[in-house]
C-alpha cells in the first residue's frame, strides 16, 4: 500500500485524538508506521481514541499546538519523516460561541506548525489538512477548484481560509527554496462521516446516539445537500498526497481537494433514511423528525472539483454510496449493540476498504 513509503517511518499526527485523527492513526499503524500523536485533549465522550485503546499503541502526547516551544521540542525530538497536521477547532457552532478560540487554534496553530517546519533540519513531508470550508462559498452548482477564492461569511470558514493563506505565505517565503528536504502541501475535504465520531452538532452522530436508544432525532435542514463521504476516503487522499510529495519534487507547495463521487451528493433526509434502515425502524417517522430551527448560518451547497487529485495523484474516491452507508452503520451498530472489540472492527474496516480499492485498481494500493 502507498508503495510502502510509511512502513517503519516516523509519522507525527497533530489532532490524533479526534475523529479523523484516530482513523488516520489506526491506518498508519496498519501500514507499519511508528506514530507520535499530539493533541491538547481527548475531545469527546465517548471517544473513538479511547474506545479502541490507541493510547497504548502509539507515542501519545498531550500538547496544545499553540504552545510553540513545546511543539518545536516534540518535533525536534521525534524527527518525523511525515507530518499530518489535523489539530483544529472543528465545530462550526463553537466558532459562533468562541470565535477567538477558533481563530487562534486554526490560524495560529497552523502558523506554529509551519514555523517549525521552515527551520526543520530533517527531511520531512508535511500534509496540512484544512477543509472545504476554506473556499468563499457562493453556493454555485459546480465544484470548487483549488484556484478558487479563499474566504467565507462565517468565522469557521474564515479560519480555514486564513490557515491556507498562512501555509501559502510560509511556503513561498521560507520553504520553497530551502535545501533541508522539507516538502509541504494542503489537503481539503469536508462532510466526512464514519464510525467513531461523537462530535456535537453533527447529524450522523446525533442520529446514532438517538437510534441506539430507539429514539427519533430532530433534523434542522432536511433538504440541505452535502457530498457525503466516508472518513477513509479523504484519508486515502492525504496518504496519497504524502506519498507523491515524497516521490515528486514538483508537487511541493500544491493543494488538493478530496471529495466523493457526484452521485453521493444527497440530501440530509435521504442520508438518514438509508442509514436508519440498519436500525430496524418500522418507518422513517420513527427514526427522524424535521424542524426548521437553524440557529446559525449553514451553506446550502458546497462540493469540490477533484480533477487535480485525479491527474497528479491518480486519486479518486473508492466507495460507492451503498458501501459508505454500510461502513458507517455497521461500525456504530457494533459499538452500541454488540460486545465486539472496536479496535479489531476498525482494522477490519480498513482492510475491507483497502480490498475494495484493490478490486477497482486504485493507484495507491500498489
Amino acid at each position: 500500500m502507498f508503495n510502502g513509503v510509511y512502513k517503519n517511518k516516523r509519522v507525527l499526527i497533530t489532532g490524533h485524538t479526534g475523529f479523523k485523527g484516530t482513523w488516520l492513526t489506526s491506518w498508519l499503524l496498519n501500514l507499519g508506521a511508528n506514530v507520535t500523536g499530539i493533541s491538547d485533549r481527548i475531545p469527546t465522550e465517548p471517544s473513538m481514541f479511547k474506545e479502541i485503546g490507541l493510547e497504548n499503541k502509539i507515542d501519545h502526547r498531550i500538547l496544545d499546538i499553540r504552545d510553540y516551544d513545546k511543539l518545536k521540542s516534540v518535533m525536534d525530538e521525534c524527527k518525523p519523516d511525515f507530518v499530518f497536521h489535523l489539530a483544529a477547532q472543528a465545530i462550526v457552532s463553537d466558532s459562533y460561541a468562541d470565535p477567538l478560540n477558533t481563530l487562534s487554534s486554526n490560524v495560529m496553530g497552523t502558523a506554529h506548525v509551519m514555523d517549525v517546519l521552515k527551520d526543520f533540519k530533517h527531511p520531512c513531508v508535511a500534509v496540512i489538512i484544512t477543509s472545504d470550508k476554506c473556499y468563499d462559498n457562493v453556493e454555485w452548482v459546480w465544484g470548487y477548484k483549488e484556484t478558487d477564492h479563499m474566504g467565507g461569511k462565517d468565522v469557521y470558514s474564515a479560519s480555514k481560509g486564513a490557515a491556507e493563506l498562512v501555509y501559502k505565505s510560509y511556503f513561498h517565503s521560507f520553504i520553497k527554496n530551502n535545501n533541508h528536504g522539507v516538502k509541504v502541501g494542503t489537503g481539503r475535504a469536508g462532510n466526512v462521516i464514519g464510525g467513531g465520531d461523537w462530535a456535537k452538532d453533527r447529524i450522523v452522530v446525533d442520529c446514532m446516539k438517538a437510534w441506539s436508544q430507539g429514539e427519533a432525532v430532530e433534523i434542522r435542514s432536511p433538504e440541505a445537500t452535502r457530498p457525503w463521504q466516508h472518513v477513509l476516503e479523504p484519508l486515502s487522499g492525504y496518504l496519497s498526497q504524502g506519498m507523491y510529495l515524497l516521490l515528486n519534487e514538483n508537487l511541493t507547495g500544491e493543494s488538493f481537494n478530496f471529495g466523493p463521487r457526484s452521485e453521493q451528493n444527497r440530501t440530509v433526509v435521504e442520508l438518514l433514511s438509508d442509514l436508519s434502515s440498519y436500525w430496524n425502524f418500522d418507518s422513517n417517522d420513527d427514526a427522524y423528525k424535521c424542524t426548521d430551527n437553524i440557529p446559525f448560518h449553514e451553506a446550502g451547497l458546497l462540493k469540490l472539483n477533484c480533477d487535480k487529485a485525479l491527474f497528479y495523484l491518480k486519486w479518486q474516491s473508492t466507495l460507492n454510496y451503498s458501501q459508505m452507508i454500510k461502513f458507517v452503520s455497521e461500525w456504530y451498530f457494533d459499538f452500541y449493540k454488540t460486545e465486539n472489540n472496536m479496535f479489531e472492527k476498525t482494522m477490519q474496516q480498513i482492510d475491507e476498504y483497502q480490498n475494495i480499492a484493490k478490486e477497482i485498481q486504485q493507484d495507491w494500493t500498489i
